[in-house]
Formats: C-alpha cells, sequence, structure tokens
C-alpha cells in the first residue's frame, strides 16, 4: 500500500521500520519541526526524522495542516492510508478523510482510558496494573476514534516509564501491520469506542516531577517510575535539586514528612518511608545510595524539601 508515516519521538519508530519491512511503500513522513536542542541550541531534526532520512524517505515538517496547501499536498499523494504515532499535530478532517483507508493511530493505552498526551506517565502514576495499544480509526476528536484492535501490557511494580515505552513500540509495531491488512481485506472491523471509563492523560510539565513527601509511599514511587526518564522525580536538599531514580516503598516507620529516618537515605512520607536506592545530584552522574552519601553525609533527622 501507498502510506504516509506521521510521527515525532523515538516512540514511532519501530512502527515505522515495520511498515518498510512489510514492504509498503512509504511515499513520504510527517515530522515535527527540526527544533533547538542542545548546549549550543542548534536546530535538531526528530529521531523520526533522522529514521526516515537514513532510510531514503521524504520527510515533511509542517508548523500545522490547516492551510489549503497543505491539504493539496497531502492529496496528491494518492494514498492508500496514513499511520500515526505519537506525531504531534492535529489532523483536520481535509487530512483524516482523503486516503482511502482513513488514518490509523497507534496509541499507547487501552482507549477510552487515557486519552491525551502522556499515556504511558500517567498509566504507572495513577498505579495501574495494566496498559497496552490500540490501533484506532482517526476522528477529529483527542484519541476518540473508533477502535480496530487493541493488546494489552501487564504494569509490574518496577516498570519504569522508560520501560513501558520500548514494551509498547514495540507492541504497536507487531500490531501495525495486520491491523493494516486487515482492513484492506474487510476482515478487520472498526467499533465505537465508549466514553464510559474515559479519563485524560494530560502533557507532562516539569514541575511535576517534584516530590511531596507529605503523600504515601507509594504513591511517590509511582511518580518515580512514571517521570524516569522524564523529568526525572527530584527533592531539594541544601538549595540543590536531586533526582530519584529508583526506589522502594517501606511501612510507616515514623518521623515527620520529609524527615530522614536513618543515615541510609529512608525518607518518611505522609505515610510510610521510601528508602532511596539510585540518586542524581544536579550537574553529577547518577549513583547508588551508598555512593551518593560517600560524598556527602546526609545524618537522621535531616528534612528534604
Amino acid at each position: 500500500m501507498r502510506i504516509a508515516y506521521m510521527g515525532t519521538p523515538d516512540f514511532a519508530i519501530p512502527a515505522l521500520g515495520a511498515l518498510i519491512d512489510a514492504g509498503h511503500d512509504i511515499v513520504c513522513v510527517y515530522s515535527q519541526p527540526p527544533r533547538p536542542a542542545g548546549r549550543g541550541h542548534k536546530e535538531r531534526p526528530t529521531p523520526v526524522h533522522v529514521f526516515a532520512d537514513s532510510k531514503g524517505i521524504p520527510v515533511r515538517t509542517p508548523t500545522n495542516l490547516k492551510d489549503l496547501a497543505a491539504h493539496q499536498a497531502f492529496a496528491e499523494l494518492s494514498l492508500d492510508a496514513a499511520v500515526v504515532a505519537a506525531y504531534g499535530l492535529l489532523l483536520p478532517m481535509a487530512i483524516l478523510h482523503t486516503p482511502r483507508l482513513g488514518c490509523l493511530n497507534i496509541h499507547a493505552s487501552l482507549l477510552p482510558r487515557w486519552r491525551g498526551a502522556a499515556p504511558i506517565q500517567r498509566a504507572i502514576e495513577a498505579g495501574d496494573l495494566e496498559t497496552g495499544v490500540t490501533i484506532m480509526q482517526m476522528d477529529e476528536g483527542l484519541d476518540t476514534g473508533a477502535i480496530l484492535t487493541a493488546e494489552t501490557v501487564p504494569i509490574t511494580s518496577e516498570a519504569t516509564a522508560a520501560d513501558l515505552h520500548d514494551a509498547l513500540a514495540t507492541l504497536g509495531a507487531a500490531m501495525i501491520v495486520p491491523a493494516l491488512s486487515g482492513l484492506d481485506a474487510g476482515t478487520l472491523h472498526a467499533h465505537p469506542q465508549p466514553n464510559d471509563g474515559a479519563t485524560y492523560a494530560k502533557k507532562i510539565a516539569k514541575t511535576d516531577g517534584r516530590l511531596d513527601w507529605r503523600k504515601p509511599a507509594p504513591a511517590l514511587d509511582r511518580a518515580i517510575r512514571a517521570f524516569t526518564p522524564w523529568p526525572g522525580a527530584w527533592f531539594i536538599l541544601d538549595g540543590t535539586r536531586i533526582k530519584v531514580q529508583q526506589a522502594i516503598p517501606l511501612d510507616d516507620i515514623g518521623g515527620a514528612p520529609g524527615e530522614t529516618l536513618d543515615d541510609e537515605l529512608t525518607i518518611a512520607c505522609g505515610d510510610g518511608a521510601l528508602r532511596l536506592l539510585r540518586v542524581q545530584r544536579e550537574g553529577r552522574k547518577a549513583a547508588t545510595a551508598e555512593i551518593f552519601l560517600r560524598g556527602r553525609s546526609i545524618p537522621k533527622g535531616t528534612i528534604m524539601s
């Protein structure tokens, strides 16, 4: 089939690779425009853009798809389908209805739960026991389109957003090729997405990562795993930001929220305590708590903020 692929971050690369390997004609890739990054603030193309370049696929980077010229350029591709994965731009009706089979979205949740920008992080943060990938036929709503197929992945008590990201990206790549084939053959049919149980996964802000020691230890453990690697879960010690990459929740052993309970980085929470296992001081490399404490003694009774 003639396909346009629309994606931006690393999450979208495995599915693009699977479509190429399956022999589909990827006539064009759409991705977010290059943006300044790094210390030199040089413009850097997106991961999908770089991958498409390596495969010799033409890449388009419009800032939006609202104008008539963008619609015409898309229509001239004469597509059988468009596949979308974490693209980051809303698609107007003129785009959605142009391909013969419409536009298919690879979404990293079990819709209707966690529509929106950050389904992986919000699922971990909320304590969900499972998530998955949904392939849907896109409409004008925010992840409200009819569902073609969905598969489930468990969320373990150790899973970080990075772990789940990779698992779901791989699953989405495995699902999209048979979904396209089934839709084209008429053996796979979309069913309307229910609104019951719908939740919204709002975009992650840097401030989301600040640990509030008044919360229960299990909630803070989930936040650490949800916001690893970005934006990172953190607290302030003597004016310095300390990121927490790994911790384990413990039963209530006394102490005021934010107070260290021993000399091993066990910190009291609103309910229970967290023992920090891996941390990173601002401007330094990540280290185990043991190595961190060799260079910075934090005695019992120290208050974290």
